[in-house]
């Protein structure tokens, strides 16, 4: 099932130059992340109810094409790498009205417990696991 998230942008996202701020990114990719997980049947407040939370590591994005207030973006999520503790989400946002790439990122995630203590989610919750494997393997 392929999943996009689409999102207009807001004036108060520009900078100076009345283009989206670099920083905004990494929010947009959020927002895309939590409706996917969502939309999944893995909604966040189901995982942190089985005591789960999946902090982010790190980020990274590759800034193509800018985009500027009244546009709309939309952005494909994909499981890039996954071994069952850890997760790689990559991102492809592209302008709606043109289909040029804005940007091309990823964000890298692991699974843990409240304690922020490491769990492999197979053995932790085993149809998560599923649902992330067949992401991967549908890619």
């Amino acid at each position: 099932m392929e999943f996009v998230f689409e999102r207009k942008i807001n004036y108060y996202e520009t900078d100076r130059m009345g283009i989206v701020h670099h920083s905004n990114y990494i929010r947009f990719l959020e927002e895309t992340r939590c409706e996917w997980m969502r939309v999944l049947g893995m909604p966040f407040e189901v995982l942190e109810e089985n005591g789960l939370t999946i902090p982010v590591l790190g980020v990274n994005c590759e800034y193509k094409h800018h985009v500027t207030f009244g546009d709309t973006i939309c952005i494909k999520p994909y499981i890039k790498e996954y071994s069952g503790v850890r997760m790689t989400v990559g991102y492809e946002v592209t302008q709606k009205s043109t289909g040029e790439i804005v940007l091309i990122g990823e964000t890298k995630h692991c699974f843990t417990d409240k304690n922020l203590k490491p769990v492999s989610l197979k053995k932790y919750k085993k149809d998560f696991h599923d649902k992330f494997e067949k992401l991967l393997e549908d890619r």
